[in-house]
């Protein structure tokens, strides 16, 4: 599934500027607001959900090589977060729906964990 899709089923907006990585597939995904947790257990390439609104996520996801991120309950990225997000070729949504409902339509799509 690409990022563009997942965008797509989640009604989420694209946060980030840089739609070349849009195209990028991804297999797995992985719902936290715990940082510890997706670095214990997240599979490296994963979309990473997540409610928690601070850089911490992004470096989280860097750290793991993760091309996106949802931010869940539509919240809404800061301009730090977006640069740094961008400076690490990672794609940011923003969707209306929980965590729970996001989680559970990638899930239906073919994202595993």
């Amino acid at each position: 599934m690409t990022i563009r899709e997942i965008a797509e089923s989640l009604n989420a907006n694209v946060c980030t500027k840089n739609d070349s990585l849009l195209e990028k597939d991804v297999e797995h995904a992985f719902g936290s607001d715990m940082m510890s947790d997706v670095l214990a257990y997240a599979d490296e390439g994963s979309v990473l959900l997540s409610g928690l609104l601070n850089p911490q996520v992004i470096r989280t996801a860097h750290m793991l090589d993760m091309p996106c991120i949802v931010f869940v309950r539509g919240k809404l990225p800061t301009p730090e977060i977006l640069m740094l997000a961008e400076e690490s070729h990672i794609v940011v949504l923003s969707t209306p729906l929980r965590m729970y409902a996001s989680c559970g339509i990638l899930y239906t799509a073919g994202l595993d964990r």
